[in-house]
């Protein structure tokens, strides 16, 4: 790991379990100094993923916040620069899960809006806040490299995917991305933005699907394998070093190369 991130403070929302977890815990890995751990309703995940940076020599800072709201964004920023201080690096991974529990149980158009609600309007509202503070941050601060902001997208989402959870999930993370290179556009060098863009990655969701779906998600990589959320992770730390001062505007696809056989 690179020792660029010793002594750095970072935020990743959503981390109280799955992808959001793996993140914080490999930045505290990688030397991050103290981490934001940010959660909607999951307390209890959110002390477990504070108890793994601990672990790891980390301190961990809580906070809950619902970032469908503008009380909610509001709390999460200026609880972040509060407490930590400068962040070095802010990781927007926090989405709406309407696959599982009980927003499983919604239709299409429901889901839809509650996405919207959170991973557009929230994410895009959130970052703008955000990255205004970072810019300033980085001109008035003794900080001499440019901060990171990363966001998670998903690799299907321009090329297009059969069924609801395309219709519902392509132009979602579209949106993302595509706000992601705007934001970026506007944004240096006083800060990088970057994407990561999953493929299939074995999430809760992902551990009881069916045989088709096993079958697709290993068939359609060219590594023949589900990704991890340890693999997201290593991606964003790769994206987020502070001494990879060249690399903005990008979106790594990480899918274990798309088998175009399939």
């Amino acid at each position: 790991m690179s020792k660029s991130f010793h002594t750095t403070k970072a935020v990743v929302t959503g981390s109280s379990s799955g992808i959001g977890r793996a993140i914080a815990i490999a930045l505290a890995k990688a030397g991050v100094e103290q981490v934001l751990v940010h959660y909607r309703a999951n307390e209890s995940g959110a002390v477990e993923t504070a108890d793994a940076l601990r672990e790891v020599g980390c301190e961990p800072v809580l906070l809950a916040a619902d970032l469908a709201s503008p009380e909610g964004r509001r709390t999460l920023v200026a609880s972040a620069f509060q407490s930590l201080g400068e962040v070095h690096t802010w990781v927007n991974n926090a989405g709406a899960d309407v696959l599982t529990g009980s927003s499983a149980g919604m239709d299409f158009e429901e889901k839809l809006r509650h996405l919207l609600d959170v991973d557009v309007t929230g994410t895009i509202l959130l970052s703008r806040n955000v990255a205004d503070r970072l810019m300033n941050q980085f001109e008035q601060t003794s900080c001499s490299l440019p901060a990171s902001m990363v966001f998670i997208g998903w690799d299907q989402a321009l090329e297009g995917m059969e069924g609801d959870a395309g219709q519902m999930f392509g132009p979602v993370k579209a949106a993302v991305m595509a706000f992601a290179n705007s934001l970026a556009q506007a944004s240096g060098p006083r800060l990088r933005v970057n994407t990561i863009a999953p493929g299939w990655i074995r999430t809760s969701w992902g551990e009881s699907t069916s045989d088709y779906w096993n079958d697709r998600a290993r068939g359609q990589s060219l590594m023949g394998r589900w990704g991890s959320v340890d693999d997201i992770a290593k991606a964003v730390i790769y994206a987020a070093d502070p001494a990879n001062t060249f690399l903005t505007a990008q979106t790594i696809l990480l899918n274990g190369g798309f088998n175009r056989r399939f």
